[in-house]
């Protein structure tokens, strides 16, 4: 029996066939709606860089109505033939803190990915490199911009080799200062930056 598409009626803001994969759809988070997948994923040892570990259901969705009320940052959720794969956000990264630590330039985008556990749609061979090629043409041709940057945990050496695997230059190690505010609460993190241009990624 083949279960019920994810979320069939609402509307992707970018739809791409891959070959040799499927198809993918990148969904505006709906945070009430996605909760139990997200809370799911981002609870598990794997996701321990993505910094929400031991947040209640609650919490996660706290987090993420925050954010959906923002400009500057915008969560999504990748769904492959019906099956949500991948969390994925965006940032400017102006307003962001990354902005301490290196020189941002005009087309600038920031970007988060956390891929989906093997078992529930993601950890097979070819799936990050897939969804990443969806990702970054929603990114830079959809979006319109011209450079994506990533700041991956130093420690999270699969992130990083992933990301210089897809083609991005790795930059400088930096130190992202700490974030304490009413709203939002982030720790220190040392990070690898990492970008892509468009020229790099479509030769154009």
């Amino acid at each position: 029996m083949t279960a019920e598409p994810y979320a069939p009626a609402r509307r992707a803001v970018h739809e791409q066939v891959v070959e040799g994969f499927g198809t993918v759809r990148i969904l505006p988070l709906d945070p009430p709606a996605d909760v139990d997948v997200v809370h799911g994923w981002v609870s598990e040892e794997r996701a321990a860089f993505w910094g929400m570990n031991g947040l209640t259901k609650e919490q996660v969705l706290e987090v993420y109505a925050h954010l959906d009320t923002l400009d500057t940052h915008h969560a999504f959720l990748a769904v492959k033939d019906g099956e949500p794969v991948a969390l994925f956000q965006t940032y400017e990264p102006e307003a962001d803190r990354v902005s301490e630590c290196y020189q941002v330039e005009p087309g600038d985008i920031g970007v988060h990915l956390l891929l989906a556990p093997a078992g529930s749609g993601g950890g097979r061979p070819g799936w990050s490199a897939a969804l990443l090629t969806a990702f970054t043409s929603f990114v830079l041709v959809g979006l319109d911009r011209r450079r994506i940057v990533v700041d991956p945990d130093e420690r999270n050496t699969k992130a990083i080799a992933r990301f210089v695997r897809q083609g991005f230059v790795p930059g400088p190690r930096v130190v992202l200062p700490e974030i304490d505010l009413p709203d939002v609460y982030l720790p220190e993190k040392r990070a690898q930056l990492a970008f892509l241009t468009r020229e790099a990624a479509f030769g154009k």
